[in-house]
């Protein structure tokens, strides 16, 4: 089940390869994430020694949090994957010139996961062809819908 979707990450990167991470989260911050007070939109995945590290996501704290608590709404948050999964997510990252894009936040089996992918940058005539095609497409179920109502 879904938390929340960066759509921004799918109109400007095309993603090559998905993964799946599980997060270091404090308490305070999976409250906050199940009451849905979460933003990814200008969140990225970087590599610092030989780990992976989630920048910019905003997690707003809620009212009703720890009082000895002093809630830091965009900190670094570590994230959990194998470590074979790393070494080739780090080889494709320096090599490739990929980045590593945070899709969506999602639960498993209770547990709070962030999907990223390896994506490549899109260029301004590529957004504008995605554009152009995802137009078209709605125009042509608008065409054929239409069209199911004269017969």
């Amino acid at each position: 089940m879904s938390i929340i979707e960066n759509r921004k990450a799918f109109h400007d990167y095309f993603i090559d390869e998905r993964f799946e991470a599980g997060l270091v989260l404090e308490g305070w911050e999976v409250k906050a994430i199940r009451a849905g007070r979460v933003q990814l939109k200008e969140s990225y995945v970087i590599v610092r020694d030989a780990e992976l590290y989630l920048l910019g996501m905003h997690v707003s704290p809620l009212e009703t949090a720890s009082t000895h608590i002093h809630p830091d709404a965009t900190r670094t948050r570590k994230l959990l994957l194998k470590a074979e999964e790393i070494r080739k997510l780090i080889g494709k990252v320096e090599q490739r010139g990929f980045a590593l894009v945070p899709l969506n936040l999602h639960y498993k089996n209770s547990l709070i996961k962030l999907d990223f992918g390896l994506a490549r940058g899109k260029k301004q005539y590529d957004k504008r062809d995605t554009e152009r095609e995802r137009d078209w497409l709605r125009e042509k179920a608008q065409i054929m819908k239409h069209d199911t109502r004269r017969q």
